[in-house]
């Protein structure tokens, strides 16, 4: 034990330190891989890396609009993506009856939805911007800070409780992106412009912020709401904003493109990509949380890379491969300890519990679940929101 000596100065007991190694190893010999390694891990790393083939579809079919076909409208594809989901979800809430109608959510939280519509068209488009002002290997930095602004918001709004195993798995993950920016450098693809570098990197901050504040959102709604609620209000007013943003910025470029079965073709398969990728992603999220699944994205900018070696031609670097490995292995361990709510949280989903709320506690969730506790007797006042992610090619 510790003890003062005459001068009042603390003195540390040598078997202290003996006491604390004993525990250390008595620990690490009851380590037990299959409580840590479980079927959930394999199945929420296999979603994310999912998730990133899927952001790697847009990212390739965007590419090769762009370079083969010189075609430059953003908003025509984030609206057509928008549209699917305004088609599908929004009209599957057109049919559902009481509190899970669309009129009833409109009613109640139209503005909410209307301002989560248009964060995450605005994330996805000033993100497609930065690219005209700086270089590939900025962004692809500077978009990371998504995940510090992550954690930040999920502590204040959700209420999540992070140990410091998820810290330290964070770090992990962003050093590989380090070494995957490296290998960018050191095969010379440093893409991009340079004609206002410091507006370009200003715009992906302020991408990666609204991309935060969009994924927090869904994440509290996919977890209280609805999923479908959730689809259809941003494919609704997603649809909306994206198609006035596309009228009034895109409307020469749109007009200026050579239609022929092969554009169609990409511009389908990239709309296809995103419609799955926000279709699944609020699963994902629900399982897991917004900072996992970001993290998981992470490889999406590999898995590109490693299809353009045989696309584009691109040059390998074997950092590539241990880049791809540090970003899983940090996954992994964040994914491996779970978060906890803060116990102060009157709204905070009980521990272990996946499934959301709804409005009507009669109303049955997507998988068939029941909550138990209605909206309204948790909160009446709560912001409720939705999210998204774009490609980064």
């Amino acid at each position: 034990m510790a003890e003062k000596d005459p001068e009042g100065i603390i003195a540390t007991d040598p078997n202290d330190n003996d006491d604390r190694k004993c525990l250390i190893i008595r620990k690490l010999l009851k380590f037990n891989p299959k409580e840590v390694f479980t079927w959930q891990l394999v199945k929420t790393v296999a979603m994310g890396q999912g998730l990133a083939a899927l952001i790697c579809g847009t990212a390739v079919t965007s590419q090769y609009l762009a370079s083969d076909y010189h075609v430059d409208a953003p908003m025509l594809q984030s609206f057509m993506s928008y549209t699917l989901l305004c088609l599908t979800y929004t009209t599957a809430l057109l049919f559902r009856t009481g509190d899970g109608n669309m009129f009833p959510i409109l009613k109640k939280r139209w503005w909410k939805y209307l301002l989560v519509g248009f964060v995450d068209v605005e994330a996805n488009y000033t993100v497609v911007k930065a690219y005209q002002y700086t270089t590939l290997t900025s962004i692809q930095l500077l978009d990371c800070f998504v995940i510090p602004v992550l954690m930040i918001l999920s502590c204040w709004f959700l209420k999540t409780c992070y140990r410091p195993v998820h810290y330290v798995s964070v770090c992990v993950c962003l050093l590989g992106v380090g070494a995957m920016v490296g290998a960018d450098l050191l095969a010379g693809r440093d893409l991009g412009s340079t004609s206002d570098v410091l507006l370009g990197d200003g715009l992906v901050l302020l991408s990666a912020s609204l991309y935060a504040v969009s994924n927090v959102c869904q994440e509290y709604t996919v977890k209280h709401l609805s999923r479908v609620e959730f689809l259809g209000m941003v494919g609704l007013f997603g649809t909306l904003i994206s198609g006035m943003q596309l009228g009034v910025l895109e409307h020469n470029n749109v007009a200026n493109i050579q239609w022929d079965w092969r554009i169609g073709l990409l511009f389908a398969g990239y709309a296809l990509c995103m419609y799955t990728l926000y279709s699944c992603m609020p699963v994902v999220v629900k399982k897991t949380s917004a900072t996992a699944v970001n993290l998981s994205l992470l490889t999406a900018d590999l898995l590109s890379l490693f299809c353009g070696l045989f696309l584009f031609q691109y040059t390998f670097s074997g950092l590539y491969m241990v880049s791809l490995v540090i970003i899983l292995v940090g996954f992994i361990a964040f994914n491996a300890v779970a978060t906890t709510p803060d116990p102060t949280d009157p709204i905070a989903p009980s521990v272990g519990r996946e499934e959301g709320g709804y409005d009507n506690p009669d109303d049955v969730i997507e998988e068939g679940e029941h909550t138990g506790v209605s909206w309204n007797q948790r909160t009446q006042n709560e912001e409720v929101p939705a999210g998204g992610r774009i490609t980064k090619m």
